[in-house]
Parts: C-alpha cells; sequence; structure tokens
C-alpha cells in the first residue's frame, strides 16, 4: 500500500495567481504529474488547499487531485473553510487501509494560524484507539512537535502535550503525518508503549527556511511531497522533491 502526502497548496480563485515565489496551481500540477510515477494507492491532502478561501481555489483543488487516478483525502488548515471544501468532497475522520488505519484530526482554530485539538476530539481520538488496536497512523495539519523555528513552533498545536499525554496508552499509533510546515521535517516522539515518528513534508507552493527565528522562504528549495510505503506492522517513507 503506497500513500502519496501532498500539502498547502494555498491556491486561489484565479488560476493564474501567484505566490512569493512562483505560481500555486502550475506548481500543484507539476508535483501531482510526478507523483503519478509512484503508482499510488491512497491520495492524502494535509491542509491548506486554499489561500483566498473560495470555492473557486477548491474547484481548481478537486480537479488536480481527481487527476492522479486513485481515492483522496483531505482535511483543511489553518487557510481552508471545512464547508466550502465538503462541497467537493467528504471530511472523513477515518480511512481504512485493511491492516493499517488513518485518523484524520481536524486541527484548525477559525481564525487563527495556530491548531489545537481540545479535549473533545482527544477523547474521540482515545475511543478510536480504545476500539481498534491495528497499526495507525494519524494525519493532521499542525505539527504536534517543535521543529526548531521560533515562529512556526508558535503556530503549531498549542496542545501537543495534551495529545502525547492521549497517545501514551496506545502503543499501535506508529506515526503523524502534519502539514503546515512547508518543508521536509522527521522527528521520534518516545512514549511508554514506543516510539511515534513525526514527519513534515514540503509544501507543493513556496518551501520555508528551516531553522528560521522569523518567517523567512527557502528561496533555493523546491516543491514536493512525501511517499509512505506500508509494509506489514511497518512503513518505510521519503521526500520526492520536483523541478520546475
Amino acid at each position: 500500500m503506497r500513500l502519496i502526502q501532498v500539502t498547502d497548496t494555498h491556491l486561489h480563485a484565479d488560476p493564474k495567481a501567484r505566490s512569493r515565489n512562483g505560481f500555486p496551481l502550475r506548481q500543484l500540477h507539476a508535483v501531482l504529474e510526478h507523483a503519478k510515477r509512484q503508482r499510488p494507492d491512497i491520495l492524502m491532502v494535509t491542509g491548506d488547499v486554499s489561500q483566498d478561501e473560495t470555492l473557486a481555489s477548491y474547484d481548481h483543488a478537486q480537479a488536480a487531485f481527481t487527476s492522479v487516478g486513485c481515492p483522496w483525502f483531505w482535511l483543511p488548515g489553518n487557510h481552508d473553510q471545512p464547508e466550502l471544501m465538503a462541497e467537493y468532497r467528504q471530511l472523513n475522520s477515518e480511512v481504512d487501509l485493511g491492516h493499517w488505519r488513518l485518523l484524520l484530526l481536524d486541527t484548525r482554530v477559525h481564525g487563527q494560524p495556530h491548531g489545537e485539538l481540545g479535549q473533545a476530539k482527544l477523547q474521540a481520538l482515545a475511543d478510536q484507539l480504545e476500539g481498534d488496536d491495528r497499526p495507525t497512523m494519524l494525519v493532521m495539519h499542525h505539527p504536534p512537535v517543535l521543529i526548531g523555528s521560533q515562529w512556526m513552533d508558535e503556530i503549531g498545536l498549542l496542545d501537543r502535550e495534551a495529545l502525547w499525554q492521549t497517545l501514551a496508552a496506545y502503543g499501535q499509533v506508529r506515526a503523524i503525518l502534519c502539514g503546515h510546515i512547508h518543508q521536509a521535517f522527521a522527528s521520534r516522539e518516545s512514549l511508554a508503549e514506543g516510539e511515534v515518528a513525526v514527519f513534515g513534508c514540503p509544501a507543493t507552493t513556496d518551501q520555508f527556511l528551516s531553522g528560521s527565528a522569523d518567517f523567512a522562504v527557502d528561496e533555493a528549495s523546491r516543491p514536493g511531497y512525501r511517499v509512505v510505503d506500508f509494509n506489514e506492522d511497518e512503513l518505510t517513507t521519503w521526500i520526492e522533491r520536483v523541478d520546475l
């Protein structure tokens, strides 16, 4: 089973709109064309699909994601409007991969750049994990760990400690995929029941400079995506970069 993650497409209603460093829709198409060569079984989009929060931007997005030719799923980021997204595609909370399963968490806080789950969502997550011990990957927009960029760490998942406390009892959670950070990232969190890998992903639009105290775009880096292969109880993952 092969999953492709794309994230932070930041599309506009105008298909020719510019970002700071390029053209979001053109770059998304280039990334997806490259990703098709990986023959994915599933496409996962981890938020900030839209930049201008318009229905037309989601129209561009759903056409692009559908062109990959495999089932695809998305969740909202801080720039998104879930109500508009749902007009095109249901916002799932779980995806069954057979031996594995994905749990999709909505970390969006209306009107805010940071993320938060809150007690109700954390309890719902615990209930989902309590009832199924299959190997599990969590998928969310905001990173649940510090990434070493001061400005980004201030707008990550604010209740990350509560998330890790919730996960401490559930050894079936093997990994977390996130968006939001516009850069490749990998770390591990050690819990009583085992380690959880955390993976960030390059954006299809502008890349952010890693380790920067203040906001900065990495003008030397290229857009990309993450590949995840699920192999029995383990997974293998890597980043692919795309020349424009």
